[in-house]
C-alpha cells in the first residue's frame, strides 16, 4: 500500500464529469478517479474547511463512528474492477467496511486519516507525471485554488459510467 494525497477535484472537459486527483506520496504517479457531483462537492468542502450548518452525509458518518466509540484509522483504495474503484474504511481494532472510493476519500479528509492505494490499483490506473511536468501540476493546483464546491453542483450525467469511476 502506498500513501496518497488528495490534490483536489475538478471538472474534466469535454465530458463535464468531476474527478478527484490523488498523488502518490514520495512517487510520481497520479490517480484520477471519476466521481459524482455530490461527492466532488463533499471532497471540496472538506478540503476548503467548509462547515455546513447541518451535517452532510459524510459528517454524519464521521459523527456516528465517534458516537459508537470507534475511530477511522485509514482508508484504502483496494481494487479496480471493470473500471470501478473499490475502497475500504479501516476502523480501530481492524474492522473493515466496503466503500465507494469517493465516499472514503471525503470521510478521510474529515477525520484526517491516511488514504492508501494498493500497488495493483496504482499500476492499473496511475498516471506517471515526470518531474518536468511539474509545471502542469502547478497549473492544476492554481485551478483548484480558484474552484469552489458549488462548481460541482450539476445534475448527474445520464448514460454509462465513465472509465475510472468509483460509481458501480
Amino acid at each position: 500500500m502506498r500513501e496518497l494525497d488528495v490534490v483536489g477535484v475538478r471538472v474534466e472537459m469535454p465530458s463535464n464529469n468531476p474527478i478527484v486527483l490523488l498523488r502518490e506520496r514520495g512517487g510520481d504517479r497520479f490517480l484520477p478517479i471519476w466521481i459524482g457531483a455530490p461527492e466532488a462537492s463533499a471532497i471540496a468542502f472538506a478540503q476548503q474547511g467548509v462547515v455546513p450548518p447541518r451535517p452532510l452525509t459524510h459528517d454524519l458518518l464521521r459523527d456516528v463512528i465517534a458516537a459508537v466509540g470507534r475511530r477511522l484509522v485509514e482508508v484504502r483504495i483496494v481494487a479496480v474492477q471493470d473500471n470501478v474503484y473499490h475502497a475500504e474504511l479501516v476502523l480501530d481494532g481492524g474492522t473493515t467496511i466496503s466503500s465507494r472510493s469517493s465516499d472514503a476519500i471525503a470521510l478521510a479528509l474529515r477525520v484526517q486519516c491516511p488514504i492508501l492505494g494498493a500497488e495493483s490499483v496504482l499500476e492499473a490506473g496511475g498516471v506517471p507525471v515526470p518531474e518536468e511536468d511539474e509545471e502542469e501540476v502547478e497549473k492544476f493546483r492554481e485551478f483548484l485554488d480558484q474552484v469552489s464546491a458549488e462548481d460541482f453542483e450539476a445534475p448527474p450525467a445520464e448514460g454509462p459510467d465513465q472509465p475510472g469511476t468509483d460509481r458501480p
